[in-house]
């Protein structure tokens, strides 16, 4: 037995290792390839320039530096952010359809913004923080209103229960706060909607260094908080009763985990706007490829989801589409849409 989990614990640092090396590999597709081409000698001549006030070149730095090299950055950051925070409702709810896509929270972002966009003009830095406010307050309201004494304590059935009504009640919200974005985008003018439209769909497109910095500091706060609460999860997997009795406080732990994965799921929408879905694919697909649930997995994963699709969008997309740039968040959710069914579709084989 002990070689048996020596051998899937060294097949999943492997596996992990290899999706590690597949962001490197897009990171670096992003950065060099695509519709301006960089070499890697010039890229590290433009990338040392800038940090050393060296001579630039004209152009190609511009382009690099402000453009290319934070667009990637944005991405592997709010892939990650994403990533992990399905992992930790997924994980603790034991249910693959507990996503912030699913159970409300990026429309709560969604609303909060296109309110801040339609009613308010606001732009920038303001619609982020409206999206920031507009997901932790719906986060608050939806564990409020699905809050029992299953996502505290007792066994497996009344976590699942807390697990459908936290759910439910996300669906439930998300459908109301749909409504309410539809109703301001009939009230507002053509452009102003369509400023509104691009934030809704997810997009790189405005990515920047200040972007950059804000979203690193809010990482370096998250990420810590997800390290501390990965033992404490893993066993909270065992069972409550289990848990508490290896002296893991279940309550105070489920809160944390829901406080952590909500921020996770906030600072990437604001970043970026709600990229569909990839919260939701991060975790299923992490531990079909590496044989179990692994955080570390679902965030590399959701770090190569984004910059993959980023890619397709702003490069291929345009080739296929006689110019069109398409959003990042309408590949992923052409992605996301068949794999719910998909997955719907195998519980409900596994059910029967």
């Amino acid at each position: 037995m002990p070689v048996r989990a020596s051998l899937l614990r060294r097949t999943v640092l492997n596996r992990t290792a290899v999706l590690a090396i597949g962001v490197v590999l897009l990171f670096a597709a992003g950065v060099l390839l695509g519709s301006y081409t960089v070499t890697l000698p010039d890229f590290f001549k433009i990338l040392i320039a800038h940090l050393t006030g060296g001579e630039r070149i004209p152009g190609a730095s511009f382009i690099v530096m402000e453009n290319k090299l934070p667009r990637a950055v944005i991405g592997i950051m709010i892939g990650t952010a994403f990533g992990l925070s399905g992992g930790l409702f997924q994980t603790m709810l034991r249910n693959p359809l507990a996503s912030p896509d699913v159970i409300g929270i990026s429309y709560g972002a969604s609303a909060a913004a296109v309110t801040a966009i339609v009613v308010f003009g606001a732009t920038g830095p303001v619609v982020s923080g409206a999206a920031l406010g507009g997901a932790l307050g719906i986060a608050a309201l939806i564990y409020a209103i699905s809050r029992g004494p299953a996502l505290g304590s007792g066994g497996g059935n009344r976590v699942n229960a807390a697990g459908n009504r936290l759910i439910l009640a996300g669906v439930g919200i998300a459908a109301a706060l749909h409504a309410v974005v539809n109703f301001l985008m009939t009230r507002a003018d053509i452009r102003t909607a369509a400023d509104a439209l691009v934030w809704l769909n997810g997009s790189l497109n405005s990515a920047n260094w200040d972007r950059a910095g804000m979203l690193a500091l809010a990482l370096l706060v998250l990420v810590p908080a997800v390290i501390a609460l990965a033992g404490p999860l893993r066993i909270l997997e065992l069972g409550d009763d289990a848990a508490a009795g290896l002296g893991i406080r279940v309550g105070s732990t489920r809160l944390a985990v829901v406080i952590t994965a909500v921020g996770l799921a906030a600072v990437a929408t604001a970043a970026a706007g709600p990229v569909s879905f990839v919260a939701f694919l991060a975790g299923p697909i992490a531990r079909r490829f590496t044989g179990k649930a692994s955080l570390p997995a679902s965030a590399l994963v959701g770090a190569l989801i984004v910059l993959a699709a980023d890619y397709f969008a702003a490069n291929l997309a345009p080739l296929l589409l006689d110019g069109t740039v398409l959003p990042v968040g309408v590949i992923t959710g052409a992605l996301g849409a068949p794999f719910l069914l998909w997955l719907l579709v195998t519980a409900n084989r596994k059910d029967a």
